[in-house]
C-alpha cells in the first residue's frame, strides 16, 4: 500500500513539473487524453447501439 502513495505522489509531482515548465505541452497532452476517452466513449455507444439493434 506504501508503494502504491508513493508513486500517485510521484505521478503528481510530475504532472505538476510539466505543467509549470511547459504549459503549452501539458495542454497537448491533455487535449490527446482528452481525445483518446471521447474516441473510447463513441465506441462502446455505437457497440451498445449495435448490441440494442440486435447486431444488425
Amino acid at each position: 500500500m506504501q508503494a502504491k502513495k508513493i508513486a500517485l505522489f510521484l505521478l503528481a509531482v510530475f504532472v505538476i513539473y510539466i505543467i509549470i515548465t511547459d504549459p503549452a505541452k501539458a495542454a497537448d497532452y491533455m487535449q490527446v487524453a482528452f481525445e483518446g476517452i471521447s474516441s473510447g466513449a463513441s465506441s462502446i455507444g455505437d457497440f451498445m447501439t449495435w448490441v440494442a439493434n440486435g447486431g444488425k
